[in-house]
Protein backbone atom coordinates (compact mmCIF):
# COMPACT_ATOMS: atom_id res chain seq x y z
CA UNK A 1 0.00 0.00 0.00
CA UNK A 2 1.35 3.73 -0.73
CA UNK A 3 1.88 5.91 2.29
CA UNK A 4 -0.95 8.93 1.84
CA UNK A 5 0.84 12.02 2.98
CA UNK A 6 -1.44 15.22 3.56
CA UNK A 7 0.16 18.42 2.23
CA UNK A 8 -1.25 21.31 1.62
CA UNK A 9 -1.30 20.78 -2.59
CA UNK A 10 -2.29 24.85 -2.75
CA UNK A 11 0.06 26.32 -0.47
CA UNK A 12 0.72 30.10 -1.47
CA UNK A 13 -2.54 30.10 -3.54
CA UNK A 14 -6.01 29.30 -1.42
CA UNK A 15 -7.12 27.48 1.52
CA UNK A 16 -8.08 23.51 1.91
CA UNK A 17 -5.56 20.59 1.55
CA UNK A 18 -5.54 17.92 -0.55
CA UNK A 19 -3.68 13.78 -0.15
CA UNK A 20 -0.84 13.40 -2.08
CA UNK A 21 0.37 9.76 -2.62
CA UNK A 22 3.85 8.45 -2.09
CA UNK A 23 5.06 7.78 -6.07
CA UNK A 24 5.01 4.41 -6.76
CA UNK A 25 8.07 3.37 -8.79
CA UNK A 26 8.51 0.96 -11.40
CA UNK A 27 10.52 0.35 -14.63
CA UNK A 28 10.49 2.88 -17.01
CA UNK A 29 8.96 2.52 -20.08
CA UNK A 30 11.38 1.79 -23.71
CA UNK A 31 12.46 4.96 -25.33
CA UNK A 32 10.99 5.89 -28.83
CA UNK A 33 13.91 4.78 -31.44
CA UNK A 34 16.61 6.45 -32.22
CA UNK A 35 17.11 7.06 -28.46
CA UNK A 36 18.71 5.08 -26.12
CA UNK A 37 16.67 3.29 -23.28
CA UNK A 38 16.61 4.77 -19.62
CA UNK A 39 19.10 3.84 -17.47
CA UNK A 40 18.55 0.37 -15.64
CA UNK A 41 19.28 2.66 -12.09
CA UNK A 42 16.09 4.54 -13.30
CA UNK A 43 12.73 4.58 -12.30
CA UNK A 44 9.35 5.95 -13.30
CA UNK A 45 6.24 6.95 -11.49
CA UNK A 46 3.44 9.51 -11.28
CA UNK A 47 1.93 12.16 -9.57
CA UNK A 48 -1.91 13.52 -9.31
CA UNK A 49 -2.03 17.04 -9.45
CA UNK A 50 -5.45 19.54 -9.94
CA UNK A 51 -5.40 20.52 -13.37
CA UNK A 52 -6.28 24.29 -11.86
CA UNK A 53 -4.72 25.02 -9.12
CA UNK A 54 -7.57 27.28 -8.18
CA UNK A 55 -9.54 24.72 -7.37
CA UNK A 56 -7.87 21.96 -6.09
CA UNK A 57 -10.79 19.84 -5.30
CA UNK A 58 -11.46 19.55 -9.36
CA UNK A 59 -10.35 17.78 -12.34
CA UNK A 60 -6.63 16.00 -11.73
CA UNK A 61 -3.98 14.77 -14.29
CA UNK A 62 -0.96 13.52 -14.16
CA UNK A 63 2.66 14.36 -13.95
CA UNK A 64 5.19 11.71 -15.32
CA UNK A 65 8.59 11.68 -12.61
CA UNK A 66 11.96 9.77 -12.69
CA UNK A 67 14.37 9.32 -10.17
CA UNK A 68 17.84 7.86 -9.77
CA UNK A 69 18.80 7.69 -6.56
CA UNK A 70 21.71 8.94 -4.91
CA UNK A 71 24.85 5.86 -5.71
CA UNK A 72 25.96 7.24 -1.62
CA UNK A 73 23.09 6.99 0.94
CA UNK A 74 25.93 8.22 3.73
CA UNK A 75 27.07 11.06 1.52
CA UNK A 76 23.18 12.04 0.44
CA UNK A 77 21.83 15.44 0.73
CA UNK A 78 18.52 15.04 -1.03
CA UNK A 79 16.89 15.14 -4.06
CA UNK A 80 17.88 17.30 -7.14
CA UNK A 81 14.74 18.41 -9.77
CA UNK A 82 15.43 20.16 -13.08
CA UNK A 83 13.88 21.40 -15.54
CA UNK A 84 15.56 21.57 -19.17
CA UNK A 85 13.49 24.74 -20.76
CA UNK A 86 12.07 25.14 -23.69
CA UNK A 87 9.83 26.01 -23.08
CA UNK A 88 7.97 22.69 -22.87
CA UNK A 89 10.74 20.46 -23.51
CA UNK A 90 10.34 16.73 -21.66
CA UNK A 91 12.39 17.30 -18.08
CA UNK A 92 12.48 12.97 -18.21
CA UNK A 93 15.53 12.75 -19.56
CA UNK A 94 17.83 14.18 -17.03
CA UNK A 95 16.62 11.43 -14.55
CA UNK A 96 16.79 8.82 -17.71
CA UNK A 97 20.61 9.26 -18.55
CA UNK A 98 21.50 10.87 -15.17
CA UNK A 99 24.42 8.32 -15.49
CA UNK A 100 25.31 8.82 -18.77
CA UNK A 101 29.20 9.60 -19.30
CA UNK A 102 28.09 11.91 -21.91
CA UNK A 103 25.32 13.38 -20.98
CA UNK A 104 24.78 12.91 -17.15
CA UNK A 105 26.20 14.34 -13.71
CA UNK A 106 29.36 14.20 -12.51
CA UNK A 107 29.82 10.84 -9.98
CA UNK A 108 29.83 13.80 -7.32
CA UNK A 109 26.34 14.76 -7.75
CA UNK A 110 24.64 11.27 -8.22
CA UNK A 111 26.77 10.49 -5.25
CA UNK A 112 25.20 12.98 -3.61
CA UNK A 113 21.43 13.68 -4.46
CA UNK A 114 18.65 11.73 -5.73
CA UNK A 115 18.03 13.02 -9.67
CA UNK A 116 14.30 13.90 -10.70
CA UNK A 117 13.31 14.44 -13.98
CA UNK A 118 9.56 15.36 -14.73
CA UNK A 119 7.39 16.24 -17.88
CA UNK A 120 5.74 19.30 -17.06
CA UNK A 121 2.39 19.42 -17.32
CA UNK A 122 0.91 19.11 -20.93
CA UNK A 123 4.27 18.13 -21.95
CA UNK A 124 6.00 14.68 -22.98
CA UNK A 125 4.26 11.65 -20.65
CA UNK A 126 2.40 14.56 -18.26
CA UNK A 127 -0.55 14.72 -20.90
CA UNK A 128 1.28 15.27 -24.45
CA UNK A 129 -0.31 18.61 -25.94
CA UNK A 130 -2.29 18.02 -28.96
CA UNK A 131 -2.71 21.15 -31.27
CA UNK A 132 -3.60 21.51 -35.14
CA UNK A 133 0.05 21.40 -36.62
CA UNK A 134 -1.62 22.13 -40.59
CA UNK A 135 -2.88 25.15 -39.06
CA UNK A 136 -0.14 26.06 -36.99
CA UNK A 137 2.08 25.72 -40.54
CA UNK A 138 0.07 28.16 -42.36
CA UNK A 139 0.21 30.89 -39.77
CA UNK A 140 2.41 33.90 -40.99
CA UNK A 141 5.50 34.22 -39.66
CA UNK A 142 6.76 37.57 -40.44
CA UNK A 143 3.55 39.62 -41.43
CA UNK A 144 3.98 41.93 -44.06
CA UNK A 145 0.66 44.38 -43.54
CA UNK A 146 -1.80 45.38 -41.73
CA UNK A 147 -3.92 42.51 -42.85
CA UNK A 148 -1.49 39.59 -42.85
CA UNK A 149 -0.72 41.03 -39.38
CA UNK A 150 -4.66 40.36 -38.44
CA UNK A 151 -4.77 37.26 -39.99
CA UNK A 152 -1.64 35.84 -37.90
CA UNK A 153 -3.70 36.91 -34.84
CA UNK A 154 -7.03 35.31 -36.08
CA UNK A 155 -4.94 32.29 -36.73
CA UNK A 156 -2.91 32.15 -33.83
CA UNK A 157 -6.72 32.51 -31.89
CA UNK A 158 -7.75 29.66 -33.75
CA UNK A 159 -4.48 27.59 -32.79
CA UNK A 160 -5.46 27.70 -29.76
CA UNK A 161 -9.36 26.90 -30.01
CA UNK A 162 -7.52 23.57 -31.56
CA UNK A 163 -4.91 23.29 -28.39
CA UNK A 164 -7.98 23.26 -26.17
CA UNK A 165 -10.50 21.02 -27.99
CA UNK A 166 -7.42 18.50 -28.40
CA UNK A 167 -6.14 18.46 -25.31
CA UNK A 168 -8.49 20.14 -22.81
CA UNK A 169 -8.40 22.71 -20.16
CA UNK A 170 -4.75 21.68 -19.10
CA UNK A 171 -4.35 23.73 -22.24
CA UNK A 172 -4.81 27.18 -20.23
CA UNK A 173 -3.00 25.84 -17.39
CA UNK A 174 0.48 24.99 -18.56
CA UNK A 175 2.27 28.69 -16.86
CA UNK A 176 5.45 28.45 -14.96
CA UNK A 177 3.24 28.96 -11.52
CA UNK A 178 1.51 25.74 -12.03
CA UNK A 179 4.67 23.96 -12.89
CA UNK A 180 5.92 25.13 -9.93
CA UNK A 181 3.40 24.36 -7.44
CA UNK A 182 3.73 20.59 -9.67
CA UNK A 183 7.29 20.43 -8.45
CA UNK A 184 5.91 21.24 -4.68
CA UNK A 185 3.06 17.77 -4.94
CA UNK A 186 6.19 15.75 -6.31
CA UNK A 187 8.39 16.99 -3.29
CA UNK A 188 5.62 16.40 -0.85
CA UNK A 189 4.89 13.22 -2.93
CA UNK A 190 9.00 12.24 -2.43
CA UNK A 191 8.63 12.50 1.07
CA UNK A 192 11.11 15.19 1.44
CA UNK A 193 11.24 18.90 3.53
CA UNK A 194 13.47 20.73 1.07
CA UNK A 195 14.20 20.19 -2.54
CA UNK A 196 17.55 21.44 -4.71
CA UNK A 197 16.75 22.53 -8.61
CA UNK A 198 18.68 23.38 -10.96
CA UNK A 199 16.93 25.39 -14.24
CA UNK A 200 18.39 25.61 -17.41
CA UNK A 201 17.22 28.39 -19.69
CA UNK A 202 12.82 28.76 -20.04
CA UNK A 203 13.98 26.65 -16.75
CA UNK A 204 15.07 29.68 -14.43
CA UNK A 205 11.56 31.13 -14.23
CA UNK A 206 9.83 27.85 -12.91
CA UNK A 207 12.89 28.08 -10.59
CA UNK A 208 12.04 31.79 -9.90
CA UNK A 209 8.00 31.22 -9.21
CA UNK A 210 9.26 27.96 -6.98
CA UNK A 211 10.90 30.37 -4.61
CA UNK A 212 8.51 32.97 -4.78
CA UNK A 213 6.40 30.11 -3.59
CA UNK A 214 8.09 28.11 -1.48
CA UNK A 215 11.37 29.47 -0.25
CA UNK A 216 11.70 27.38 2.70
CA UNK A 217 11.11 24.22 0.47
CA UNK A 218 14.67 25.08 -1.19
CA UNK A 219 17.67 24.45 -0.24
CA UNK A 220 19.44 25.14 -2.95
CA UNK A 221 18.37 27.20 -6.28
CA UNK A 222 20.95 27.11 -9.52
CA UNK A 223 19.76 28.72 -12.32
CA UNK A 224 21.86 28.53 -15.32
CA UNK A 225 21.02 30.81 -18.29
CA UNK A 226 18.60 32.72 -17.04
CA UNK A 227 14.67 34.52 -18.05
CA UNK A 228 14.02 37.82 -16.73
CA UNK A 229 12.15 37.38 -14.20
CA UNK A 230 10.64 41.33 -14.21
CA UNK A 231 8.06 40.27 -16.95
CA UNK A 232 9.10 42.40 -19.57
CA UNK A 233 6.69 43.92 -22.77
CA UNK A 234 7.26 43.06 -26.16
CA UNK A 235 9.40 46.14 -26.49
CA UNK A 236 12.02 45.34 -24.31
CA UNK A 237 12.35 41.39 -24.60
CA UNK A 238 12.59 42.20 -28.34
CA UNK A 239 15.03 44.47 -27.74
CA UNK A 240 17.07 43.46 -25.30
CA UNK A 241 17.07 40.08 -27.50
CA UNK A 242 17.96 41.92 -30.44
CA UNK A 243 21.23 43.87 -28.86
CA UNK A 244 22.25 40.24 -28.31
CA UNK A 245 22.34 39.08 -31.63
CA UNK A 246 24.29 42.33 -32.52
CA UNK A 247 26.57 41.21 -29.67
CA UNK A 248 27.20 37.95 -31.31
CA UNK A 249 27.98 39.67 -34.77
CA UNK A 250 30.46 41.85 -33.26
CA UNK A 251 32.06 38.81 -31.33
CA UNK A 252 32.36 36.83 -34.56
CA UNK A 253 33.59 40.01 -36.71
CA UNK A 254 36.87 40.08 -33.15
CA UNK A 255 37.18 36.40 -34.11
CA UNK A 256 37.83 36.67 -37.79
CA UNK A 257 39.91 39.63 -37.00
CA UNK A 258 42.15 37.68 -35.08
CA UNK A 259 41.74 33.81 -36.11
CA UNK A 260 43.63 32.86 -39.78
CA UNK A 261 40.74 29.64 -39.64
CA UNK A 262 38.15 32.74 -40.64
CA UNK A 263 36.82 32.09 -44.38
CA UNK A 264 36.17 36.31 -43.85
CA UNK A 265 39.81 36.66 -42.72
CA UNK A 266 40.96 40.36 -44.04
CA UNK A 267 37.15 41.29 -44.79
CA UNK A 268 35.85 43.42 -42.83
CA UNK A 269 32.66 41.02 -41.61
CA UNK A 270 30.42 43.48 -40.45
CA UNK A 271 30.43 45.15 -43.60
CA UNK A 272 30.01 42.06 -45.00
CA UNK A 273 27.08 41.43 -42.96
CA UNK A 274 25.71 45.17 -43.82
CA UNK A 275 25.95 44.40 -47.62
CA UNK A 276 24.50 40.96 -47.60
CA UNK A 277 21.22 42.43 -46.14
CA UNK A 278 21.97 45.31 -48.56
CA UNK A 279 21.43 43.06 -51.37
CA UNK A 280 18.48 40.65 -49.54
CA UNK A 281 16.37 43.96 -49.71
CA UNK A 282 16.96 44.74 -52.91
CA UNK A 283 15.67 41.41 -54.25
CA UNK A 284 19.70 40.49 -55.51
CA UNK A 285 20.59 38.10 -52.99
CA UNK A 286 20.54 33.97 -53.60
CA UNK A 287 21.35 31.00 -52.18
CA UNK A 288 25.33 29.48 -52.83
CA UNK A 289 25.33 26.84 -54.91
CA UNK A 290 28.16 24.12 -55.97
CA UNK A 291 29.46 26.33 -59.24
CA UNK A 292 27.83 29.99 -58.16
CA UNK A 293 24.43 31.58 -57.23
CA UNK A 294 21.07 29.38 -57.53
CA UNK A 295 17.95 30.89 -58.60
CA UNK A 296 16.09 30.99 -54.69
CA UNK A 297 16.30 34.02 -53.46
CA UNK A 298 17.55 34.56 -49.58
CA UNK A 299 15.07 37.59 -47.80
CA UNK A 300 16.41 39.75 -44.94
CA UNK A 301 13.91 37.80 -42.21
CA UNK A 302 15.93 34.55 -43.86
CA UNK A 303 19.09 36.13 -42.81
CA UNK A 304 18.10 37.54 -39.24
CA UNK A 305 16.87 33.79 -38.34
CA UNK A 306 20.65 32.34 -39.95
CA UNK A 307 22.36 35.14 -37.55
CA UNK A 308 20.12 34.02 -34.36
CA UNK A 309 20.47 30.53 -35.15
CA UNK A 310 23.98 30.25 -35.78
CA UNK A 311 25.32 32.68 -33.01
CA UNK A 312 22.73 31.05 -30.28
CA UNK A 313 26.23 28.89 -29.59
CA UNK A 314 29.65 29.34 -30.34
CA UNK A 315 30.42 27.96 -33.52
CA UNK A 316 32.59 30.57 -35.84
CA UNK A 317 34.13 29.06 -37.97
CA UNK A 318 31.09 27.43 -40.08
CA UNK A 319 28.93 30.49 -39.54
CA UNK A 320 31.73 32.67 -40.92
CA UNK A 321 31.96 29.98 -43.77
CA UNK A 322 28.39 30.21 -44.72
CA UNK A 323 28.59 34.24 -44.63
CA UNK A 324 31.06 33.22 -46.78
CA UNK A 325 29.50 31.27 -48.99
CA UNK A 326 26.30 33.61 -49.41
CA UNK A 327 28.49 36.78 -50.06
CA UNK A 328 30.69 34.79 -52.97
CA UNK A 329 27.11 32.73 -54.21
CA UNK A 330 29.66 29.60 -54.28
CA UNK A 331 29.36 26.99 -51.30
CA UNK A 332 26.31 25.86 -48.94
CA UNK A 333 24.11 26.92 -46.17
CA UNK A 334 22.56 24.62 -43.73
CA UNK A 335 19.04 26.79 -42.72
CA UNK A 336 18.05 26.03 -39.40
CA UNK A 337 14.70 25.01 -38.76
CA UNK A 338 14.13 27.51 -35.69
CA UNK A 339 10.35 27.01 -35.62
CA UNK A 340 9.57 26.49 -31.95
CA UNK A 341 7.53 23.06 -30.58
CA UNK A 342 3.58 24.35 -30.33
CA UNK A 343 3.65 23.82 -26.60
CA UNK A 344 5.89 27.29 -26.05
CA UNK A 345 2.92 29.42 -26.88
CA UNK A 346 0.61 27.54 -23.90
CA UNK A 347 3.89 28.38 -21.53
CA UNK A 348 5.18 32.17 -22.58
CA UNK A 349 1.38 33.46 -23.60
CA UNK A 350 0.71 32.81 -20.05
CA UNK A 351 3.71 34.02 -18.83
CA UNK A 352 4.81 36.89 -20.67
CA UNK A 353 2.38 39.45 -21.61
CA UNK A 354 3.43 40.22 -25.59
CA UNK A 355 0.07 41.80 -26.47
CA UNK A 356 0.53 44.68 -29.50
CA UNK A 357 -2.06 46.99 -29.54
CA UNK A 358 -1.85 46.71 -33.79
CA UNK A 359 0.36 46.85 -36.85
CA UNK A 360 1.66 50.21 -36.31
CA UNK A 361 2.85 48.94 -33.07
CA UNK A 362 4.15 45.83 -34.52
CA UNK A 363 6.19 48.63 -37.10
CA UNK A 364 8.02 50.52 -34.00
CA UNK A 365 9.25 47.19 -32.27
CA UNK A 366 10.91 46.77 -35.57
CA UNK A 367 12.13 50.09 -35.79
CA UNK A 368 13.38 49.97 -32.06
CA UNK A 369 15.11 46.34 -32.51
CA UNK A 370 16.55 47.56 -35.94
CA UNK A 371 18.38 50.16 -33.94
CA UNK A 372 19.43 48.09 -31.15
CA UNK A 373 21.00 45.68 -33.83
CA UNK A 374 21.97 47.27 -37.58
CA UNK A 375 23.71 44.06 -38.09
CA UNK A 376 21.37 41.13 -37.19
CA UNK A 377 18.15 43.73 -37.63
CA UNK A 378 16.38 41.44 -35.29
CA UNK A 379 16.53 38.33 -32.61
CA UNK A 380 14.36 36.06 -34.63
CA UNK A 381 13.60 33.80 -31.89
CA UNK A 382 12.30 36.58 -29.80
CA UNK A 383 10.37 37.64 -32.31
CA UNK A 384 9.06 34.61 -33.23
CA UNK A 385 7.73 34.22 -29.55
CA UNK A 386 6.18 37.79 -29.30
CA UNK A 387 4.60 37.18 -32.75
CA UNK A 388 3.10 34.09 -31.33
CA UNK A 389 1.32 35.79 -28.82
CA UNK A 390 -0.73 37.79 -30.58
CA UNK A 391 -4.51 36.97 -30.65
CA UNK A 392 -3.69 34.49 -28.04
CA UNK A 393 -7.18 34.16 -26.12
CA UNK A 394 -5.92 33.35 -22.50
CA UNK A 395 -4.48 36.20 -20.80
CA UNK A 396 -1.46 35.98 -19.42
CA UNK A 397 -1.00 34.84 -15.53
CA UNK A 398 -0.51 37.27 -13.04
CA UNK A 399 2.85 37.45 -10.41
CA UNK A 400 2.50 35.06 -7.72
CA UNK A 401 2.32 36.87 -4.49
CA UNK A 402 5.94 36.31 -2.29
CA UNK A 403 5.56 33.86 0.25
CA UNK A 404 7.43 34.49 3.54
CA UNK A 405 10.28 32.77 4.11
CA UNK A 406 13.91 32.76 4.08
CA UNK A 407 15.85 31.53 1.15
CA UNK A 408 19.10 30.09 0.73
CA UNK A 409 21.95 31.80 -1.30
CA UNK A 410 21.14 31.56 -5.13
CA UNK A 411 23.69 30.82 -8.13
CA UNK A 412 23.08 32.41 -11.92
CA UNK A 413 25.65 31.67 -14.22
CA UNK A 414 25.04 33.37 -18.10
CA UNK A 415 27.06 33.73 -21.10
CA UNK A 416 27.86 37.88 -21.70
CA UNK A 417 26.54 37.43 -25.29
CA UNK A 418 23.47 35.18 -24.70
CA UNK A 419 20.81 35.43 -27.28
CA UNK A 420 18.38 33.50 -26.07
CA UNK A 421 19.05 34.98 -22.39
CA UNK A 422 20.60 37.95 -22.53
CA UNK A 423 22.51 39.22 -19.57
CA UNK A 424 20.45 42.10 -18.72
CA UNK A 425 17.83 39.85 -17.86
CA UNK A 426 20.42 37.37 -15.88
CA UNK A 427 21.37 40.08 -13.73
CA UNK A 428 18.12 41.11 -13.06
CA UNK A 429 17.28 37.61 -11.73
CA UNK A 430 20.34 37.40 -9.79
CA UNK A 431 18.98 40.93 -7.87
CA UNK A 432 15.60 38.98 -7.02
CA UNK A 433 17.07 37.66 -4.28
CA UNK A 434 18.66 38.26 -1.31
CA UNK A 435 21.64 36.32 -1.48
CA UNK A 436 21.42 35.98 -5.23
CA UNK A 437 25.32 35.57 -7.24
CA UNK A 438 25.63 36.00 -10.69
CA UNK A 439 28.66 34.38 -12.32
CA UNK A 440 29.48 35.44 -16.23
CA UNK A 441 30.96 33.09 -18.85
CA UNK A 442 32.92 35.91 -21.42
CA UNK A 443 31.60 34.19 -24.64
CA UNK A 444 28.79 33.78 -26.73
CA UNK A 445 26.93 30.92 -25.40
CA UNK A 446 23.53 29.18 -23.96
CA UNK A 447 22.87 26.76 -21.51
CA UNK A 448 26.28 26.56 -19.31
CA UNK A 449 25.71 23.05 -17.26
CA UNK A 450 27.61 20.74 -19.36
CA UNK A 451 27.13 22.19 -22.73
CA UNK A 452 29.37 25.08 -23.35
CA UNK A 453 32.92 25.25 -24.17
CA UNK A 454 34.09 26.20 -20.78
CA UNK A 455 33.92 23.10 -18.11
CA UNK A 456 34.01 25.82 -15.12
CA UNK A 457 30.40 27.21 -15.20
CA UNK A 458 29.01 23.95 -14.21
CA UNK A 459 32.19 23.20 -11.70
CA UNK A 460 30.78 26.61 -10.11
CA UNK A 461 26.85 24.88 -10.34
CA UNK A 462 28.41 21.24 -8.73
CA UNK A 463 30.38 23.17 -6.24
CA UNK A 464 27.52 24.84 -4.97
CA UNK A 465 24.86 22.57 -5.12
CA UNK A 466 26.82 20.41 -2.80
CA UNK A 467 28.42 23.17 -0.50
CA UNK A 468 25.67 26.30 -1.20
CA UNK A 469 29.01 28.14 -1.64
CA UNK A 470 28.80 30.69 -4.43
CA UNK A 471 31.72 32.15 -6.32
CA UNK A 472 33.47 35.63 -5.54
CA UNK A 473 31.24 38.73 -6.50
CA UNK A 474 31.83 39.80 -10.18
CA UNK A 475 33.46 36.07 -11.28
CA UNK A 476 34.00 36.33 -15.29
CA UNK A 477 35.24 33.06 -16.33
CA UNK A 478 37.06 33.24 -19.60
CA UNK A 479 35.70 31.13 -23.21
CA UNK A 480 38.33 28.81 -22.89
Amino acid sequence: MAATLLVPWNAGASPGAAPVRAIQWSACPKADPPYPDPSKRTRCGTVEVPVDWAKPDGPTMKIAVARQQATDPKKRLGVLLSNPGGPGSSGLDDAYYADSPTEGYDKNIRSRFDIIGFDPRGIGRSGGLRCDEKLAGKIPTRPENAAEFQRMRSMNKQLAESCRAGSGPVADHMDSVSVARDMDAIRAALGEEQISFLGHSYGTLIGRQYARLFPQKLRALALDSAMDPSRPDAGRFLTDGSAAAEGGVRQLADWCAKNTSCALKGKDVKAVVRGLFARADAGRLFEPGPHGPTRKKVTADQLSGFLTDNLAKWNPEPTAEQLGALNSGKGKVSWIDGTPELAWRTVLCRDYDFRLRDWDHYRELRRQAASAAPHARYNSQALDMVLGCQGWPAAPEPEPARAKGTLPPVLVVNAKHDLATPLPGARRMAQEFPAGRLAVLDSVDHWLYRKCQSPLPARAVDSYLRTLETPPDGTVYPRR
